[in-house]
C-alpha cells in the first residue's frame, strides 16, 4: 500500500540531514569537552546558522508536490477522535479511527514546526548583532537554548519510535507499507485507501 510520495520522502530526508546538521553543530558549540576536540568555532557556527536557514528550502519545495499538500493539510488538522487517542491509554488497540496520521505524529509536526520557527528569529538576533539592543539579544538567547534543548529531546523521542517501528520506516523508506500494518495502526487511512469500512475489503466510507 503507498503511503508516501518519493517527494513527501524527499522533504522528509532533507529535513532530517538539516536538523542533524543543527543539532550536531548546536552540540559541538555549547558542549565544552567537544568544542575544544572540534575547534574551527566560527566555521562550526557558520554551518550551524545556514544549515538552521535552509530547513525552509525543503518545506518550501515539497509544496510544489499535491501529495505533499495533501498530508500537510493532514497534519494541521486536529479532530476529537485524535484528543480521545492521546488521552487513552489503549490508543493502540483498534478501537480509534486513526487516520494517515496519528495524534501524536500530528503532535510532532507542530511543536517542531513552531520550533524552527522560533530558532530561526531568535538565532537571527543572536547572529546579527546589530539588528537588536543587547537586551533583546539576551533574552534571544535564552529562549534560542531552552527552545532547541527542547526540540532536541523531541527529535531523539522521534527517533526512538521509528526505530521501534520497521514498517514506518519502511514507508518512509521505500514508500510503502504493508496492509496489514496499516489496518493496525492507521484504519481509517486503510479503509479509506480501499474504499471500506476499518477492518474489512468494502463497506461505508469512513473518516480519514
Amino acid at each position: 500500500m503507498e503511503r508516501f510520495t518519493p517527494a513527501e520522502r524527499w522533504v522528509h530526508r532533507s529535513l532530517a540531514l538539516l536538523m542533524g546538521a543543527c543539532l550536531l553543530t548546536a552540540f559541538a558549540l555549547y558542549y565544552g569537552p567537544v568544542s575544544l576536540a572540534v575547534g574551527h568555532r566560527h566555521a562550526v557556527e557558520l554551518v550551524h546558522v545556514w544549515a538552521g536557514y535552509a530547513l525552509v528550502v525543503p518545506l518550501l519545495l515539497g509544496l510544489a508536490s499535491p501529495a505533499y499538500r495533501r498530508d500537510a493539510g493532514r497534519l494541521n488538522r486536529f479532530s476529537p477522535e485524535d484528543w480521545r487517542w492521546l488521552r487513552s491509554r489503549n490508543r493502540r488497540d483498534g478501537s480509534f479511527g486513526v487516520g494517515k496520521f496519528n495524534a501524536g505524529q500530528k503532535l510532532n509536526a507542530a511543536l517542531v514546526s513552531g520550533s524552527v520557527v522560533v530558532l530561526v528569529g531568535t538565532g537571527t538576533l543572536m547572529f546579527w548583532t546589530g539588528l537588536v539592543r543587547l537586551a533583546w539579544r539576551t533574552g534571544a538567547t535564552f529562549a534560542h537554548d531552552w527552545v532547541a534543548l527542547g526540540l532536541g529531546l523531541l527529535v531523539l523521542g522521534h527517533i526512538w519510535f521509528a526505530v521501534n517501528d520497521p514498517e514506518a520506516r519502511a514507508g518512509m523508506r521505500t514508500g510503502r507499507v504493508s496492509e496489514r500494518w496499516a489496518e493496525k495502526e492507521h484504519p481509517a487511512w486503510a479503509a479509506g485507501r480501499r474504499g471500506g469500512a476499518p477492518g474489512t475489503g468494502r463497506g461505508r466510507a469512513t473518516r480519514r
